[in-house]
């Protein structure tokens, strides 16, 4: 099947669409494309529970059981589903101070996540607690700009993994915050901190030129962006300084986009941002359509 580069209609994602809703399903219906669906969350925060009723902000909302049952009622509706996080896995209810990480990983484990990158708070009891909870884990942990040598997780973690779903290509790779001043050197060890931009061109070349992917991912913990601190490496930077990313699922800042950002790479083409808060609150969904005319993305943040 010949793909064009990666092309995105900004008429597509400048609307809310619906799950199942009319737009998604006029377009499938009027084309031969195929349909990739990429599900994501981030700074999940050890959030089981959904949020209580008397929370000022958020009552209700979110909860391990309702994500699960979402995810499932969208794999049913297209098999062909990718499920990530951007980190932050650990750290924010007594779920965390009690099982250190066991529990989130075992049901992460159970929805069917395929990867996960590696936020700060993971590092929490420290990067032995966190290898300790490694078996409880069945999905892979990627990150790109971390160099685990003379750690428990050396080798166990990969820069970047390939998906192939109904012939598409998706490569995905990690991108972690730097630790030193947000993390006690006690708990990260020896983990050296790389530089993400350039992993992230190392990465993306890989992945788009060599390894011919369709689909590049950059699952990110850098955040979104810092107003404050223009020079530090965020989301908006570094899709402004690579060319061979598609997507940046990103984390850390706790950024509720009601939509995905449409932004430029350093070629003026046209990619994708998102990032869906924090809890457990949100469900992120991009829809991917490949023919052999375009690819195709489209957007929606869904309420858990």
């Amino acid at each position: 099947m010949k793909r064009r580069d990666f092309i995105l209609k900004s008429t597509a994602t400048t609307a809310m669409i619906g799950i199942g809703g009319l737009g998604l399903q006029a377009f499938k219906k009027s084309t031969s494309a195929k349909h990739i669906t990429i599900l994501h969350t981030n700074d999940v925060h050890s959030h089981i529970d959904p949020f209580p009723t008397n929370d000022k902000r958020n009552a209700n909302k979110g909860g391990v059981t309702r994500r699960a049952t979402l995810i499932q009622q969208i794999r049913k509706e297209n098999p062909n589903t990718l499920l990530l996080d951007a980190g932050d896995i650990f750290q924010g209810t007594p779920y965390f101070n009690f099982y250190h990480g066991e529990l989130e990983f075992k049901l992460m484990s159970k929805m069917g996540y395929d990867a996960a990158t590696i936020g700060n708070h993971d590092f929490d009891k420290g990067i032995d607690g966190l290898f300790k909870q490694w078996p409880n884990a069945q999905f892979d942990f990627i990150s790109a700009n971390y160099d685990f040598t003379n750690t428990v997780l050396n080798g166990h973690v990969k820069p970047y993994q390939i998906y192939i779903k109904d012939g598409i290509k998706i490569g995905v790779f990690g991108l972690g915050i730097e630790l030193d001043g947000l993390v006690n050197k006690t708990l990260y060890k020896e983990t050296k901190y790389l530089d993400p931009v350039e992993r992230a061109q190392d990465m993306s070349h890989t992945l788009k030129k060599e390894e011919k992917c369709d689909l590049v991912i950059c699952l990110s913990h850098l955040g979104y962006n810092y107003r404050k601190n223009p020079d530090k490496i965020s989301d908006l930077k570094l899709a402004g300084l690579t060319k061979d990313i598609d997507l940046i699922i990103g984390g850390h800042t706790h950024t509720f986009l009601k939509k995905p950002t449409v932004t430029k790479n350093s070629v003026g083409k046209n990619m994708l941002i998102n990032q869906v808060g924090w809890g457990g609150i949100n469900l992120g969904r991009i829809d991917y359509y490949f023919d052999e005319a375009d690819n195709v993305g489209q957007g929606t943040n869904i309420i858990v």
